[in-house]
C-alpha cells in the first residue's frame, strides 16, 4: 500500500506544480497565500508530505479545481 500512496502523493505534487505554474506564482508567493512554508510546499510539489485535507481545499480554491481533479494529471 506505500507504494501506492507514493504515487499518489507524487502525482498530487506534480499537479499541484503545473497548476501553480499555470497562473504564474512562485512556490514562495503560494506558500505565503496558503499560510504554509515554501519549504513545505516544495515537498508537497515533490511528493514528499501529504496535505491536510484543509490544505486541499485551499488549493482547490485557488487554483479553481475540484479537490479530486488534483489527484489526475
Amino acid at each position: 500500500m506505500k507504494k501506492k500512496s507514493n504515487k499518489t502523493l507524487r502525482t498530487l505534487g506534480k499537479k499541484v506544480q503545473k497548476l501553480r505554474k499555470g497562473i504564474k506564482v512562485s512556490q514562495e508567493e503560494l506558500a505565503g497565500q496558503l499560510r504554509i512554508s515554501r519549504v513545505y510546499m516544495g515537498y508537497i510539489e515533490q511528493g514528499r508530505e501529504s496535505p491536510s485535507l484543509r490544505l486541499l481545499m485551499k488549493l482547490s480554491k485557488k487554483f479553481k479545481v475540484k479537490i479530486e481533479n488534483l489527484f489526475y494529471r
